[in-house]
């Protein structure tokens, strides 16, 4: 069965930083692009950032330049550095394999209030 657990989310004041990890399970994780997600409320999940298998990047227009994306194969882990943080960024984060329908997580929640 196909599992993602996200962590590392927390109260942040705008400006400062986080990192996201994300382990997945029950699929040979260094096979596929992974990619992290945001949903705000009820609205629909937004693709933040995605990573493919050989390491190749690319981010939502709000978050380049801020964000940036790594994986451990080894650790079957995906990682969401997230800097200078503004209140837009807050939301619960998700990850999962890019492209395809998984289950979402329970994800982690980002706060980003002074």
């Amino acid at each position: 069965q196909v599992q993602f657990v996200e962590s590392g989310g927390g109260l942040v004041q705008p400006g400062g930083s986080l990192r996201l990890s994300c382990a997945g399970s029950g699929f040979i994780f260094e096979n596929y692009d992974m990619s992290w997600y945001r949903q705000v409320q009820e609205k629909a999940h937004e693709l933040v950032a995605t990573i493919s298998i050989v390491g190749s990047m690319t981010f939502a227009g709000s978050v380049k330049g801020r964000f940036a994306i790594s994986r451990d194969n080894a650790k079957n882990t995906v990682y969401l550095q997230m800097n200078n943080l503004k209140s837009d960024d807050t939301a619960v984060y998700y990850c999962k394999r890019t492209r395809w329908a998984d289950d979402w997580g329970r994800g982690t929640q980002v706060t980003v209030s002074a």
